[in-house]
């Protein structure tokens, strides 16, 4: 059976895979009625739109499903069946939400699924209405065997089974670089290091959680943003190229490099479903605010006027764009300027930022 078929998670397409393999993740949950499929060539589609699937999947969900074939593991993340864990906690109320694997690592983002425990009436309050708002407790878990896993340091909640954790600096030259991901990148000075079999619990929070996978490749991201990873990957500061992204980008002189194959856990400033990814050929993007999370590829960023006058920046009301130039992926969040007006000042200040950039000078 050809596989012919592809599926979009959280900006991560995966691979070509058969149809019986589709109906299989979507059996197992993996995919569902919202996930983004198409097939060969054409166009993105919803899953729900695929006739059939579901019906399918149904069917198939109470047998347990055939492993892939060496072809298929090669290709796309469909996870063997595992061995028991000895270090697997038993009960949980909380769901998967999105997850990767590659050798010997699996990451898994957790949702709760309610908190319902607080005797605080103030405390009980905000958490009904943050769950009838959608907010829900998140929390990254990290699953070895026999691999290796990075995280910032502080991160880690708990951990069971036979981990070995080890923050090692590497001489006069390792401290520069613990120094410069601390002072200039806002990463970890020193990111401790996993290594065994079992399982990592990272701190929960209520924040946003994005999965992205690194082939050979650098990926540059807001100072910050890293949030754990396989131990493969190398975490550093990564220095703006000219002068103008530097001091008009709202970056400063450094951001967050993330290099190498494997597996990361970034830190979003708003839901996965609300990031959108822009690819570039050989072609501008420019972008009126500070909402571009990362970028790949052969990308050279700047900060330009937005008309060639400065009668016409002025009259514009536009001003200094932030602007991407060259072939590869631009990750940009759209609603988080929405969120932090709100944070600021509700509503109001929503409307009245609005007036004002609709108003001509």
């Amino acid at each position: 059976m050809a596989a012919e078929w592809r599926f979009r998670i959280m900006g991560t397409v995966f691979g070509p895979v058969s149809v019986a393999d589709l109906v299989r993740q979507a059996a197992e949950g993996r995919i569902g009625p919202d996930t983004e499929v198409r097939k060969g060539d054409g166009p993105w589609i919803l899953a729900s739109k695929v006739a059939g699937l579901f019906d399918r999947a149904a069917q198939a969900r109470p047998a347990a499903p055939d492993p892939p074939g060496p072809a298929e593991e090669a290709s796309v993340f469909v996870p063997a069946p595992r061995r028991p864990s000895s270090a697997a906690p038993s009960g949980g109320n909380f769901e998967v939400i999105d997850m990767a694997e590659a050798d010997g690592f699996r990451v898994e983002v957790l949702a709760y699924s309610g908190l319902g425990g607080s005797r605080d009436p103030q405390t009980a309050s905000t958490l009904y209405f943050a769950e009838r708002a959608g907010i829900r407790l998140k929390q990254v878990r990290i699953t070895l065997d026999g691999g290796e896993a990075i995280a910032e340091s502080g991160a880690l909640h708990f951990m069971l089974g036979r981990i070995q954790m080890e923050s090692k600096i590497g001489g006069v030259a390792g401290l520069g670089k613990a120094m410069m991901n601390r002072f200039v990148a806002k990463e970890a000075a020193i990111l401790p290091r996993y290594r065994g079999t079992g399982q990592i619990y990272l701190e929960p929070s209520f924040g946003h959680f994005l999965i992205h996978r690194l082939a050979a490749e650098e990926v540059i991201a807001d100072k910050g943003m890293f949030y754990c990873g396989q131990g493969t990957l190398d975490v550093g500061a990564a220095i703006q190229k000219n002068v103008s992204s530097a001091l008009f980008g709202g970056e400063g002189l450094f951001q967050t490099r993330i290099r190498g194959t494997g597996i990361c856990v970034l830190e979003s400033p708003v839901p996965a479903g609300e990031i959108v990814r822009v690819d570039l050929k050989d072609e501008a993007l420019q972008v009126d605010g500070n909402f571009a999370l990362m970028r790949t590829g052969r990308i050279e960023f700047s900060v330009e006027k937005s008309t060639r006058s400065i009668l016409g920046t002025i009259t514009g009301g536009e001003g200094l764009l932030q602007t991407f130039r060259g072939t590869g992926s631009v990750w940009l969040a759209p609603t988080q300027e929405v969120y932090q007006r709100l944070q600021a000042g509700g509503l109001g200040s929503m409307s009245s930022a609005s007036r004002s950039s609709n108003t001509s000078t």
